[in-house]
């Protein structure tokens, strides 16, 4: 039964919005068509302008926006990151025991999945709210409140049917994730406007210079210049086009590797099997998690900077400890300082060389979160050594040449599953920031988790096609 937390949300999931489990076996082709219906809707909502906002409002979150599907002004403009969250705070919650779950049973998780949408519909409030306290669509006096309530409730509206169409696509009308899909729509978006120019359709930035012939030395270290950009630029450049295709390959081949454990089936005489442990053994949960928490440190300390009156960088002891910031001309706001300033990549190599205390201070807390959370996760996810050796001596596995037993089992599993885990965690950590640092297209970290998104489609879809054309299938996937 579910504890005494979860309860408190029995009568709110009775007024909650809810997509339904379908009653009948939905189709390949219907699966198909309900996730690219979902998947357009969002492609329109990033391109959908909030009522009442100027088109020039300032963006503070930059390239954080890429990891959770948002969008500067528009609809999307909270995007996923109340729903991711709030998810991580409860399975964290349930992991540690600090709240009474039992996933097996249906009644716990319909309130599980309750207490997820009043959590994700309270930080869209919260975080919708902070934005428009914050000064990111300009002040209060110059909004006045009619068109705040406005802003308010845009934003609102459409992190619920964010959240609506997430749960369409994993009760199973659709395939797969909805929060997966929106990431790697997102980060699909921004590398293509990276690489093409919305106004004239050609390539921008090194790569247009490059495509077009144009004399590398004509200019003085113009040839430097179109491979890495300057200073002042905001075009992508030949190095980051370069990174992009490199993290591609480098997560592909990754992905690959693991150690296999040679396991044999106690019911039936020489029937054998492999139990695979991958390098990245927690994928890249790591770094949503990482992702999740620097956002939510960004939001925090910039709501506080504005609600103290914006005080100028370097007078307030306070906020040179947890985040400092600064107005530039155009009116953006960015961190210049304190912890804040530490969590925010340089983002370009010229960044990188301006700051190199910086870039490596950065590196070591990035990689360091993603090591710490790989192993948080472990127990969390419930993939630990013990728990594994128990779903495998349930299901009536050995190892060959040790006793059945879950002891030995869970013995040999923690030689290698804490490693490959804090190794997996690293590994991730450093791609997703040494390719920040080389201003890959659409973020280190979008393009390392888009590739681990579109690995899991790859699997799904092959799964969802042989079990269509061969129902038996279905009995062993367990559908």
């Amino acid at each position: 039964m579910a504890g005494r937390f979860l309860s408190i949300f029995k009568p709110i999931g009775r007024i909650l919005p809810e997509i339904k489990k379908p009653e009948r076996k939905v189709s390949f082709n219907e699966k198909i068509f309900w996730t690219a219906l979902v998947l357009v809707i969002f492609l329109v909502m990033t391109e959908i302008p909030l009522y009442g906002v100027a088109p020039n409002a300032n963006d503070s979150f930059g390239q954080l926006r890429v990891i959770f599907a948002s969008n500067q002004g528009t609809l999307m403009e909270i995007g996923i990151g109340p729903i991711v969250t709030a998810g991580l705070i409860l399975q964290l919650l349930v992991g540690a025991n600090m709240i009474k779950c039992d996933m097996s049973n249906p009644e716990d998780r319909g309130l599980f999945t309750s207490a997820s949408k009043v959590f994700s519909i309270g930080l869209t409030g919260l975080q919708a709210g902070a934005f428009i306290i914050s000064g990111m669509y300009g002040t209060l006096d110059q909004l006045g409140l009619p068109t705040i309530i406005v802003i308010f409730l845009q934003l609102l509206a459409a992190g619920i049917v964010v959240m609506l169409m997430d749960e369409l696509v994993q009760k199973g009308w659709g395939l797969g994730s909805g929060i997966s899909l929106f990431i790697m729509a997102g980060v699909a978006q921004s590398i293509l406007w990276s690489m093409f120019s919305p106004v004239t359709g050609l390539f921008v930035g090194g790569l247009s210079q490059f495509l077009n012939g144009a004399e590398p030395f004509s200019g003085s270290n113009a040839a430097m210049v179109y491979i890495f950009g300057s200073v002042s630029s905001v075009y992508p450049t030949l190095l980051g086009f370069f990174a992009t295709i490199a993290v591609f390959l480098i997560v592909i081949y990754v992905q690959g590797i693991r150690v296999e454990l040679p396991l044999s089936y106690a019911g039936y005489k020489g029937f054998r099997s492999r139990y695979p442990i991958k390098l990245l053994y927690v994928s890249n949960l790591p770094v949503i998690f990482v992702s999740a928490l620097f956002s939510v440190a960004y939001i925090i300390s910039q709501f506080l900077w504005s609600g103290f009156g914006r005080p100028e960088p370097g007078t307030n002891l306070f906020f040179q400890i947890i985040g400092d910031y600064g107005v530039s001309a155009s009116g953006n706001i960015a961190p210049v300082g304190g912890l804040t300033y530490l969590m925010t990549s340089p983002h370009n190599l010229h960044g990188v060389i301006a700051d190199p205390l910086h870039a490596l201070a950065y590196l070591g807390i990035f990689v360091g979160c993603c090591a710490v959370f790989s192993l948080v996760w472990l127990e969390v996810g419930g993939l630990g050594p013990s728990k594994v050796a128990k779903q495998l001596m349930s299901s009536g596995m050995e190892i060959p040449g040790y006793r059945r037993s879950e002891r030995p089992i869970e013995q040999i599993l923690k030689r290698y599953i804490p490693v490959v885990t804090v190794l997996g965690g690293i590994i991730v950590g450093l791609v997703a920031a040494l390719s920040d640092f080389l201003g890959a297209f659409g973020t280190g970290t979008g393009v390392l988790l888009s590739v681990g998104i579109i690995y899991q489609y790859y699997e799904l879809l092959m799964r969802e096609r042989a079990a269509e054309m061969f129902p038996a299938f279905r009995r062993i996937l367990g559908e």
